[in-house]
């Protein structure tokens, strides 16, 4: 299929003038925290950040959609406002992510909808559209900056070695500039992406230290998951409308990948972003733009 380049721009789409929900659900015996915006009889966009990230990643592309589609965008165990994990090994994985999400969507009587998924959540959509709870239910599929194949290992170790330990600031400026410099592949973008990236993925420590919003136990994830060497008969197994996107400089999603997805499965439609790396943050016109495209073809 096509590959093309399209330019990464710092100025967000528009105001996030959408209203969100804050809401909370108990799912598979844990509570889920989700936005949701949009018309709730409107078709669903499911959104699912990156292994470190939270839901309100999606700000700006939820906002953009919401005129069409009701959007859902939750917290991921052991992120955000979600609970964390009393069993690490056995819940920080792809099947026990895509039940999360099923159960989530039954309760919101969603049967079926289209996925948006950066990174991990790349990687759950795959898992869960071919072979899990959600097989059959997700009609169209966005897989950002991530393969079914497994990342090198410089970029999975670069990843470990600062999930591992995160560090604390004494403030919430300080951690902002850690962000600004731990996520500086995601490319340029405004002072207001970077503070309220800040203000999403801080929480407070005992000692009154500002420290990140997740659990360190889900880097787990890459040594207990034993999903990961079969997510390529997954994405094999696949056939809706696919659209991939790549960072240029991105380390976790090499070319010949990212070339890969467009050959077999549902041969993909592969975007690439110049000037960015792991991951495009889906929140420019052009990027904002291909996503709604995608969801209005015909599902197979």
């Amino acid at each position: 299929m096509s590959t093309q380049g399209v330019e990464a721009k710092t100025v967000a789409v528009r105001e996030v003038s959408a209203t969100p929900g804050s809401k909370y659900l108990r799912c598979c015996d844990r509570e889920v925290h989700y936005m949701e915006r949009g018309r709730p009889d409107a078709p669903t966009v499911m959104m699912v950040h990156g292994l470190a990230r939270t839901g309100r990643d999606f700000d700006e592309l939820a906002a953009a959609l919401s005129d069409t589609y009701r959007v859902i965008c939750p917290d991921m165990i052991g992120r955000g406002l979600s609970q964390w994990s009393p069993k690490p090994e056995e819940e920080y994985r792809f099947d026990f992510y895509a039940r999360l999400v099923a159960v989530l969507a039954d309760q919101l009587s969603i049967v079926s909808m289209r996925w948006v998924g950066t990174s991990m959540g790349g990687l759950i959509g795959i898992w869960g559209g071919g072979a899990s709870a959600l097989k059959g239910r997700i009609s169209h599929l966005v897989v950002n900056d991530v393969s079914p194949i497994v990342a090198p290992s410089e970029a999975l170790e670069r990843i470990v070695s600062y999930l591992s330990k995160p560090p604390e600031f004494d403030t919430v400026t300080e951690f902002e500039g850690y962000l600004r410099l731990v996520y500086k592949p995601y490319g340029q973008q405004s002072d207001l992406f970077w503070r309220t990236m800040a203000e999403t993925s801080a929480r407070r420590l005992p000692n009154g230290k500002i420290t990140n919003h997740y659990h360190p136990e889900i880097v787990k994830q890459f040594s207990a998951d034993p999903d990961l060497v079969r997510l390529w008969d997954a994405y094999k197994s696949l056939s809706m409308p696919t659209l991939v996107f790549r960072g240029m400089e991105s380390d976790v999603m090499p070319r010949e990948a990212a070339q890969a997805m467009t050959e077999c499965g549902p041969r993909a439609r592969l975007i690439e972003i110049p000037g960015c790396g792991h991951a495009p943050t889906l929140n420019t016109p052009e990027q904002i733009d291909l996503v709604r495209r995608l969801f209005a073809q015909p599902s197979t």
